[in-house]
């Protein structure tokens, strides 16, 4: 008969923690009633820029930085969506905090030296491919991609054609 009572015993014990570890995540707002936790923010923008709605990503994106200000994905992520929507400054900004997080952000590098190319800045561009190859050498696709951007910058003469069809490059 020892067995059992120490087996309900533990059985209660098991219901005990699993309902004090909910609570716990209750009270850390991680469920839906006390609003989506942070992550949600993050994904549910990346889901927007997907789809190519950039006011949805950037008010999804917006709340995920308000949420987690240290999130250097979250920062460039932003930055992509302002940029896409045609708002440089904001997306200089948020590329700026995600590359102050760390300076070694691939996608922030890349796609900074891609904005730097909207605004004619060829030099400015070219210090974070080099940036990237000191991250990554030549065979990581940012370093590739921001590669082949700039040379298709150097190469064509109507810039305003080029950079209205940035998704080209």
């Amino acid at each position: 008969m020892n067995s059992f009572w120490t087996t309900c015993f533990a059985i209660a014990l098991i219901f005990g923690s699993i309902l004090l570890s909910s609570e716990h995540v209750n009270a850390a707002g991680t469920t839906q009633d006390d609003g989506p936790p942070k992550e949600a923010n993050l994904a549910k923008g990346i889901t927007a820029i997907d789809n190519a709605d950039w006011s949805e990503a950037i008010s999804h994106l917006k709340e995920a930085v308000k949420a987690d200000s240290q999130n250097a994905d979250a920062q460039n992520f932003l930055a992509f969506a302002y940029r896409k929507s045609g708002q440089l400054d904001p997306a200089f900004d948020h590329y700026a905090k995600a590359l102050a997080i760390n300076p070694k952000h691939k996608g922030a590098n890349e796609y900074i030296g891609r904005a730097y190319l909207l605004i004619g800045n060829l030099e400015k561009a070219q210090e974070h491919l080099k940036t990237l190859k000191n991250i990554c050498g030549n065979i990581c696709k940012e370093t590739s991609k921001l590669k082949k951007a700039i040379a298709r910058y150097k190469e064509n003469a109507d810039k305003q054609v080029l950079l209205e069809e940035e998704s080209n490059w």
